[in-house]
C-alpha cells in the first residue's frame, strides 16, 4: 500500500505543505524564508520530466494559494511553468552531476520568485521593488540547502521508475545525485 505513489504523492504535499507553513517561517533571513512549495515544482521536474513536474507544480502553487492575499492560481501558474521548465531542462543534460540539481534548484527557485514578482506586478499587486532582491537571494540559497532532501523525498514519493533521467535521444540512464 505504500509503495504506490498513488498514496505517497498526497503524503508527500500534506508534509510539505505542514512543513512550509509551521516550520520553514521560522527560519527567517531578513524577513524571508525559503519556499517549500516551490522546492517542491522543482524537484517534481527534476525527478520526473516535464509533465510531472508541472502537475506537482500546479498542485503545490494551489495548495499554498489558499493561504495567501495574492490572486488565487497565481502560485498554480508561477509554479507549473517552473516544474515544466525544469522538467524540460533537466530531460536534455546528458551527464548529471551532484551538484547540478542543488544549482538548477537555485536558479529556478530565483527564477520563479521573479516571474512571480512580474505576473503578480501584472495582475495589480505591488510585488516589484527593491526588496525583490532580497527575496530572490534568500530563496535561491534556502532552496538550494533544502534542495537534496526534497529531491531525495520526491524521488521516494514518486517510485523508482521516475527517478531516471532522459537524455536528448529518448534514452533512459540513472542520474549520479540519486
Amino acid at each position: 500500500m505504500t509503495a504506490d505513489p498513488r498514496f505517497r504523492v498526497p503524503l508527500l504535499f500534506l508534509s510539505a505543505l505542514a512543513v512550509h507553513l509551521a516550520l520553514i517561517p521560522v527560519l527567517r533571513v531578513g524577513g524571508v524564508a525559503p519556499d517549500v512549495m516551490l522546492l517542491l515544482a522543482v524537484a517534481g521536474g527534476l525527478v520526473g520530466g516535464p509533465v510531472r513536474g508541472a502537475v506537482l507544480g500546479f498542485t503545490a502553487g494551489i495548495a499554498v494559494d489558499v493561504f495567501l492575499r495574492t490572486p488565487m492560481g497565481l502560485s498554480a501558474l508561477v509554479f507549473t511553468l517552473v516544474g515544466y521548465t525544469v522538467g524540460i531542462v533537466s530531460t536534455g543534460v546528458l551527464t548529471p552531476s551532484w551538484y547540478l540539481p542543488i544549482l538548477t534548484a537555485s536558479l529556478a527557485s530565483a527564477a520563479g520568485v521573479v516571474l512571480y514578482a512580474f505576473v503578480g506586478a501584472m495582475l495589480g499587486q505591488p510585488m516589484v521593488s527593491r526588496r525583490l532582491v532580497t527575496i530572490v537571494g534568500v530563496v535561491a540559497v534556502g532552496n538550494a540547502l533544502l534542495a537534496f532532501p526534497v529531491i531525495r523525498v520526491v524521488t521516494w514519493a514518486m517510485g523508482a521508475d521516475t527517478g531516471l533521467v532522459s537524455d536528448i535521444r529518448g534514452r533512459r540512464a540513472r542520474a549520479d545525485w540519486r
